[in-house]
């Protein structure tokens, strides 16, 4: 079983302008804040991008909590494969789950927007489709914020 993730981010701004934004550690920091992880870490190590978050469980169902323990880490990788374009693997180290995808930025007019496609699966009998689809939509809530960070930080 797996879940399907798409979403679109769009920036009033040209790609480049998107693309150096991404690749600005003080950014995805900045991010990491607005979300209020418990502990989170920004490295971008020339074309590899890697975030490490650490959530508090408390806000999970009690069947997700059960099997994650009282925080849960996160670790997103970027690699990028052109100045547009990346996969994107997150990985939650000691459990049964993944998301594998590409997020790719397609500018029209000055605009852009960053495409985000994941596929998500967590190899868990009886529960691995809720966990997955709690997966997604605590990813879509992170894009979401990293969007509202995006738009402020092009704005300077």
């Amino acid at each position: 079983m797996s879940t399907k993730l798409t979403k679109q981010l769009t920036y009033d701004a040209p790609a480049e302008a998107v693309a150096a934004m991404l690749d600005d550690q003080a950014f995805r920091e900045e991010v990491l804040r607005q979300q209020k992880v418990v502990r989170g870490s920004a490295t971008i190590d020339g074309d590899l991008v890697t975030i490490e978050q650490v959530r508090s469980s408390a806000d999970l169902p009690s069947f997700a909590a059960k099997l994650v323990g009282d925080e849960i880490v996160i670790v997103q990788k970027e690699t990028w494969t052109s100045p547009t374009g990346c996969d994107v693997e997150l990985s939650i180290p000691g459990k049964p789950g993944e998301a594998v995808g590409t997020m790719e930025l397609v500018e029209s007019g000055g605009t852009t927007t960053e495409q985000v496609d994941l596929v998500l699966s967590v190899r868990i009998p009886l529960v691995g489709g809720k966990i997955e689809s709690l997966v997604a939509g605590l990813f879509k809530e992170a894009l979401d914020i990293e969007h509202r960070v995006g738009v402020e930080w092009l704005k300077r």
